[in-house]
């Protein structure tokens, strides 16, 4: 086989599809064409609705294989990839999938090619069906018309794929026992209950504008949007705004995203205002307060508080404070900080960035060690690592406070996210703040990095350039930190 023209085969030929989403009729005119030996630039598809052609194809019956003509192999993964990409509005998608199919025959391996342009493009079809699926199912809202046995339920959706059939099993069964009606541009589902049914495609104007559940999802939004989580980027990423017009919680997101910061600061000084009683006035005795501290359900998880550590002597402080993020599995067990696997990589960069750990004191932003049980295969729980919420960061801010007001640093390393929120009081992404200098309000200079345990979860090829980074930042801070103590 070769994919090009044979001049055995005369002709091209048009191979017409029921529909656009027409996957299984393409798939047994494929197998035909493969096994009549009929190579790919002799094909040509057209589904209803679509433009393009083939001046040069005719519609005239497609050949018929030799009886011994061998059947056509493909790997289940091609079938898989192929049945989503189908999906796609790319015009170009079913020539794709039939050159693959072909090049299979001669390559088995092929799809494991992740360098092919045709695999790639595979993948990159299918990529964006599925995103497309999943908005469908995040972003289709039922309205209410009628009420008692007329009550129906209809929404209207814009699928930017052929994707309205693929879906239906899914708003069958989580929506099983509703009568309803999904209206889009390119047809429309009917469920009675018991039977679906597909109907024409509909316009915006078929479907009820708003009803009384319409508030219901505005409050549920609202309850649920956390300020001190907001990324407006990743939000939009999301939830891009093409889908807002039929969202009615849409409506809230500009006020919410002009009002985050002022609520975030709420929060942040809730959290001191819990406490309402004087610090304690050493660090062991912040130590011993952190032990019996239940103020928020981090405190209250049977965990054995670990307090920072290191040098408090002030004629022999050098002047930093490195805050991790919380205390995990190791730490706990042992009741201090950085002495798990994170903690042993930490302390080898610190050797080598020329930063005297015996100079400096360690703790995390948060106290105790939040986790979740795990079972193991063999019995027994594993306790995995959850990272605590901003308001629980804002909570144990107290103490952070605490230790910096009675250690007066230089300056302070902050490794991770929550280290960060817990001396900013927001959050801030660490890619964009690493490695440069922040003033806070004591004098102090604050830097920030990513946490150790980042690297750890990182394979080799991307872990090498993360460490490096990692290590330039540790060198940046020792060099600062030389110059703060003249």
């Amino acid at each position: 086989m070769t994919p090009f023209r044979d001049a055995r085969i005369a002709d091209a030929f048009a191979v017409p599809l029921a529909a656009p989403d027409d996957f299984a009729g393409w798939r047994g005119q494929a197998r035909r064409l493969l096994m009549a030996d009929v190579p790919p630039d002799r094909v040509t598809w057209h589904m209803p609705g679509e433009g393009g052609g083939d001046l040069f194809a005719s519609g005239r019956r497609l050949p018929v294989p030799r009886a011994d003509a061998p059947q056509p192999r493909v790997p289940r993964a091609f079938l898989d990839l192929a049945a989503k990409a189908a999906l796609h509005r790319d015009e170009g998608r079913f020539a794709l999938l039939y050159r693959l199919l072909w090049r299979l025959q001669q390559r088995p391996g092929l799809m494991e090619d992740e360098a092919d342009a045709d695999v790639r493009q595979l993948h990159r079809l299918t990529r964006t069906v599925r995103r497309d699926m999943h908005k469908m199912r995040a972003f289709v809202r039922f309205r209410q018309i009628g009420s008692g046995e007329d009550e129906r339920y209809i929404a209207w959706f814009e699928p930017e794929h052929h994707i309205l059939r693929a879906n239906a099993e899914f708003f069958v069964n989580r929506f099983a026992g509703m009568r309803w009606a999904i209206l889009t541009p390119q047809g429309s589902l009917h469920w009675d209950g018991a039977v679906l049914s597909e109907g024409p495609p509909a316009s915006r104007a078929d479907a009820p504008a708003q009803d009384a559940a319409e508030e219901l999802w505005r409050r549920y939004y609202g309850s649920i949007f956390n300020p001190a989580r907001l990324k407006v980027g990743a939000m939009l990423k999301e939830m891009p705004r093409r889908y807002w017009k039929n969202l009615p919680e849409a409506a809230l997101i500009p006020e919410l995203i002009a009002g985050a910061q002022a609520r975030e600061a709420a929060m942040v000084d809730q959290g001191g205002t819990m406490f309402g009683e004087e610090r304690p006035g050493s660090l062991p005795e912040i130590a011993q307060a952190i032990m019996a501290c239940r103020r928020c359900p981090i405190g209250c998880n049977g965990t054995r508080a670990v307090p920072g550590e290191g040098q408090s002597d002030p004629a022999r402080f050098g002047g930093l404070i490195i805050v991790g993020e919380q205390p995990g599995d190791s730490e706990e067990e042992q009741g201090r900080p950085f002495v798990g696997p994170a903690g042993r990589l930490l302390r080898a960069h610190l050797e080598d960035a020329g930063l005297d750990l015996s100079r400096a004191w360690l703790t995390n932003a948060v106290k105790h060690f939040k986790f979740v049980p795990k079972p193991m295969r063999g019995g027994g729980k594993r306790r995995l690592h959850q990272n605590p919420t901003a308001k629980e960061i804002d909570i144990c801010r107290w103490w952070l406070e605490g230790e910096r007001a009675l250690l007066r640093p230089r300056l302070v390393l902050a490794l991770g996210a929550s280290a960060a929120r817990s001396l900013l009081g927001k959050t801030v992404s660490v890619q964009q703040v690493r490695g440069q200098p922040m003033p806070l309000d004591d004098g102090s200079e604050l830097w920030i990095t990513t946490h150790p345990s980042y690297l750890l979860r990182l394979n080799d090829g991307p872990r090498a350039q993360e460490e490096g980074r990692f290590a330039g930042d540790l060198r940046a801070v020792a060099a600062r930190l030389a110059e703060l103590a003249g």
